[in-house]
């Protein structure tokens, strides 16, 4: 493997930690005897697009500086090659970071831990999710909890994660559930009436809220949670176990595993790693080994 590293860098993810945390992995990368290379995008599409150039180059490994939208970019450059990604996880979020066991908001240890895996070649080969030609790594939401980011993605005050939180609870105040038809592995299609559907190649989303409890970044399937026709009392009963994934629990909670599931809903979008992919229907797919990634 070649010894040169490139980092993708958000210099706005968490606040503008993105920026500072660049600094100590690379020094830890470097310290190992790794050459550094950073990249900064312009803008969403420019950063792709330099990712996958260094993809095409030959660099040793990719490194998402960032949270979980700089890890999804990533994975766009990175998936169905074999060149590893870590991560540097300063988000929000970090959900993807989470399931692979990665240091959260500690980029020092992050680097650490990166250049010890690539010298020791401790690299595992992890499933995707993948919707067209979208990856990705976590969860993909559709529901309530995606028209709560739509509505907070609409909002121009306040700022982080309050904005999702009062997004919440307007959204709370219109709730009602919504019709699907879903469709697993090519059978019969489902008609329910549900709060939310999430098909989890990992386990959390949102900064830890475990949906998916149950999910392995490595059976090759999908764990698919379906909150039910929930009262608006109920939900916010449940809704605290998320956390810990305790809501499966349920009886409005069911969970199923599929390698494929068809998703349709009037008037909602589907969001994955936390990124809108597009109104519904949507199919996603779940791809085995699809990534190459660095992990403890």
């Amino acid at each position: 493997m070649t010894s040169e590293i490139t980092l993708l860098v958000n210099p706005t993810a968490g606040r503008g930690r993105g920026a500072g945390a660049a600094r100590p992995a690379a020094c830890a990368l470097r310290a190992a005897g790794f050459s550094v290379r950073t990249v900064l995008g312009t803008d969403a599409g420019d950063a792709l697009a330099r990712a996958r150039a260094a993809v095409a180059d030959g660099t040793g490994a990719l490194i998402a500086v960032g949270g979980d939208g700089m890890a999804g970019l990533a994975l766009q450059a990175v998936a169905g090659t074999r060149v590893p990604l870590g991560l540097v996880a300063v988000g929000t979020g970090n959900d993807f970071a989470r399931a692979l066991g990665l240091p959260v908001r500690d980029p020092a240890a992050a680097g650490r831990l990166i250049a010890g895996a690539l010298k020791g070649s401790r690299l595992d080969d992890i499933d995707l999710g993948r919707v067209g030609d979208r990856w990705f790594g976590t969860v993909l939401a559709s529901g309530f909890d995606s028209r709560v980011n739509d509505r907070g993605n609409r909002m121009r005050w306040p700022a982080g994660r309050l904005k999702y939180d009062l997004a919440m609870l307007a959204e709370l105040a219109a709730f009602r559930p919504f019709p699907y038809r879903i469709t697993l592995d090519d059978g019969a299609v489902r008609e329910v009436e549900a709060t939310l559907v999430a098909v989890g190649n990992g386990s959390s989303y949102g900064g830890g809220m475990r949906i998916c409890p149950g999910a392995d970044l490595t059976d090759g399937l999908f764990d698919i949670t379906v909150v039910g026709d929930c009262t608006r009392r109920t939900l916010l009963r449940v809704f605290p176990r998320v956390y810990r994934g305790g809501h499966v629990d349920h009886p409005k909670v069911t969970v199923h595993r599929a390698a494929k599931i068809e998703i349709a809903a009037a008037g909602i979008t589907g969001y994955a790693d936390g990124e809108p992919l597009g109104p519904l229907p949507l199919t996603a797919r779940c791809v085995p080994a699809a990534v190459r990634v660095i992990r403890p």
